[in-house]
């Protein structure tokens, strides 16, 4: 890998790093994008995924989606963290200052050992009250979920992620900008770069004065602008990277 050197030497040298990952670096793990092929939709029992996985369908049925989010939940007992996640999860105790922002909600990179993950779109083993917000962990591999009702007030549960329709928390995303602007590097791993706001937070953190990697199997609308981009699979690019840095720092000492 051509960029490998260089950038074993930039993170032997960095103390802030930054990291967002999409579905890719999951799809590694087995999770399903549930998306169709081209630009077809995929659909359960009949309805587009985008469609059950609504804030409107939360007012309108929300049996159906714990019907759908307790299908996923189920496909994600079946997957495990790959040695992507789990590079990452050891990068966390090597830098003064790391952080992961995931677009994912399948929870592998808390249990990969990630502590400082932003879960901008949620997670799925998570539910939250519709009336009162109190929010319940949930083991990943019990379905269907359980609780299925607040403690607190008796209201209904709803999953604890951001839904079609539906803003991101502005506090968690204002918290995840704010490190991304102090970064000195920052990898983007596995996605398009098109979805927004969370795209965004290379662009932060290139105006910051982030040196920014891209991790991707195809390129994306960021490609041009990233200082390095390596095409491939995170699972096997990471550890590649990860071999060369703990080499360079021991040449360092």
């Amino acid at each position: 890998m051509k960029q490998g050197l260089d950038l074993a030497k930039r993170l032997s040298n960095a103390r802030k790093i930054g990291v967002l990952t999409g579905a890719g670096i999951s799809a590694e793990s087995g999770v399903p994008t549930f998306r169709g092929s081209g630009n077809t939709t995929a659909v359960w029992k009949g309805m587009p995924f985008d469609r059950v996985s609504s804030a409107e369908m939360i007012r309108e049925d929300l049996n159906a989606v714990w019907e759908w989010f307790d299908y996923r939940r189920g496909v994600l007992a079946t997957c495990a963290p790959n040695p992507a996640h789990r590079i990452l999860a050891e990068w966390e105790s090597e830098f003064e200052d790391f952080m992961i922002v995931t677009q994912n909600v399948d929870g592998l990179h808390s249990r990969a050992g990630s502590k400082n993950v932003f879960e901008i779109h949620g997670n799925i083993n998570r539910s939250r009250c519709v009336e009162c917000e109190k929010r319940f962990l949930m083991e990943f591999d019990t379905v269907p979920h359980d609780p299925v009702a607040c403690d607190d007030c008796g209201g209904d549960l709803r999953p604890d992620v951001v839904l079609f329709g539906e803003m991101l928390p502005i506090d968690l995303f204002s918290g995840a900008s704010e490190r991304a602007s102090g970064c000195e590097i920052f990898f983007v791993i596995g996605t398009t770069s098109l979805v927004y706001p969370a795209a965004s937070l290379a662009e932060i953190a290139k105006r910051g004065g982030a040196y920014v990697v891209e991790i991707n199997l195809e390129p994306t609308p960021l490609t041009r602008s990233c200082g390095s981009s390596v095409l491939g699979k995170a699972g096997i690019i990471l550890p590649e990277i990860d071999r060369l840095f703990r080499k360079e720092v021991l040449s360092q000492i």
